[in-house]
């Protein structure tokens, strides 16, 4: 089995449960001990859960780190297609769209009916090459310095480009959403960028599955008042929804 999918089944048990001891966890993977403790360390690191004595604990928030574009992508594959589906639903023809980074934003591009026209702007490769061949789609590329895996393209051309461009919708990925510190995000490089997105464009929204609700990233982009809305697969918290809808925003929540 390889790591991705025992991080994914170890995350799942401490979703079903607040404690789940190292010897369970080796008898529900199939491996050692050793592995395990492995995996429970690289996920610590990651903010996705917390070890004690025996095995580990579920968290809500921490910063961590982000896992890696390798493994994000394998991670609730149908939870963030219908979170693009639904984004790519508020597009209208002939708008200008900016489709940010991150797998959940992949899943946009991807979405966008295929005989869809206007422009769309991005600082995703991955994203612009999804929607190269697209025959009614002007695709704008930000450029700048590109992370790995991602994809991503960051640093002073990328906020020169955003700063602008002058957006319909802009569809932003998110390192965790939270009532109190709003959206947050793994790379600074990238916040500021992001924060000229939403400057310079109507409507915004931020894309999260449920496993970023309530999870805070390293880096503060914005208050949630600053954004118009959350697309997720999972009805928020009662705190996290009426932190949303006192500032005017819009939670869609998937089927």
């Amino acid at each position: 089995m390889l790591a991705a999918e025992r991080h994914r089944r170890i995350r799942d048990a401490l979703r079903d449960r607040s404690v789940v001891r190292t010897e369970e966890l080796a008898g529900l993977l199939g491996v050692s001990a050793e592995t395990v403790r492995r995996d429970l360390l690289v996920l610590e690191r990651r903010g996705s859960l917390v070890r004690v004595h025996g095995g580990a604990t579920s968290v809500v928030g921490g910063s961590g780190e982000e896992a890696p574009f390798a493994e994000r992508a394998g991670t609730d594959r149908e939870a963030k297609a219908a979170i693009g589906r639904a984004a790519a639903a508020l597009v209208r023809p002939g708008q200008t769209v900016i489709i940010d980074v991150g797998t959940t934003a992949l899943e946009v591009a991807r979405a966008l009916p295929r005989d869809h026209h206007g422009i769309v702007a991005t600082c995703s490769l991955l994203a612009a090459a999804e929607l190269a061949g697209r025959p009614g789609v002007e695709v704008l590329v930000s450029g700048g310095r590109l992370r790995a895996g991602d994809l991503a393209c960051a640093g002073e051309p990328a906020m020169r480009f955003f700063a602008d461009l002058n957006a319909d919708v802009a569809f932003l990925g998110s390192g965790g959403v939270d009532p109190a510190a709003g959206l947050t995000d793994y790379h600074l490089d990238e916040v500021a960028s992001r924060r000229l997105m939403i400057a310079n464009t109507v409507r915004s929204y931020v894309l999260a599955d449920s496993r970023k609700l309530g999870r805070v990233a390293a880096h503060r982009v914005c208050a949630l008042d600053e954004i118009d809305g959350l697309v997720t697969d999972e009805a928020p918290s009662p705190e996290l929804r009426e932190a949303l809808e006192e500032s005017g925003g819009l939670v869609t929540v998937t089927d």
